[in-house]
């Protein structure tokens, strides 16, 4: 298992990767999901062999604090119906630190549950807010667990232009479950989470 990464290089290349890929052009993306609260598209990673999603949606509240319940920190397991545990594992700074999270079997457990340790990052961009990640491989892994792998994954969250109190929510999440899988499973699964993550993220964030 690797040793924690200095975060300043880390951190700045995680960035530069996000905000590449917000400038791919709409031409490139294929669209995988569409509800009321979000559409996902999708187009072949370039980082593995599976594929890089983008999810966005208008979400009614301020920037600062949809991104509170979005990045590690005690918000994100009280409505995200997906994750199972959080442990800050380290903490460089305020926006930047280390977290082992787990989530719930899915497709009626066709996938079983993972385990992920990622490092995570929260910067300024624009108007708005930019979380990013990264999975690391760090710690020793559960043997309930499967370890999964994020790629570089984010969310940037920016309030819009003729309406301050509402935000548009951007995220661009490419996720290596590893295990035996077949592909189209996860296919699945990754476009009805990110839609689901929206619809869930709204309730949460309702008075």
């Amino acid at each position: 298992m690797d040793a924690l990464p200095d975060p300043a290089p880390l951190s700045s290349r995680l960035r530069n990767t996000l905000v590449r890929y917000h400038g791919i052009a709409d031409g490139e993306w294929r669209v995988a999901k569409k509800t009321k609260d979000a559409t996902v598209w999708r187009k072949p990673s370039e980082e593995f062999s599976g594929y890089l999603y983008k999810a966005q949606g208008v979400v009614e509240d301020v920037t600062n604090r949809i991104v509170d319940h979005i990045r590690p920190g005690p918000f994100r397991l009280d409505w995200d119906s997906l994750m199972t545990s959080m442990d800050i594992l380290e903490t460089f700074e305020e926006n930047c630190c280390v977290m082992r999270y787990t989530t719930a079997g899915q497709l009626w457990n066709i996938i079983a549950p993972r385990e992920f340790v990622d490092f995570s990052y929260t910067t300024s961009y624009e108007d708005g807010l930019l979380t990013c990640g990264v999975s690391l491989d760090y710690g020793e892994v559960r043997p309930s667990f499967v370890r999964g792998f994020n790629h570089p994954c984010g969310w940037f969250c920016v309030p819009l232009k003729d309406c301050p109190t509402h935000s548009l929510l951007t995220g661009y999440i490419q996720t290596e479950l590893r295990g035996m899988l077949p592909q189209s499973a996860v296919d699945t699964a990754m476009s009805s989470t990110l839609a689901n993550f929206y619809s869930d993220l709204k309730k949460a964030l309702k008075p």
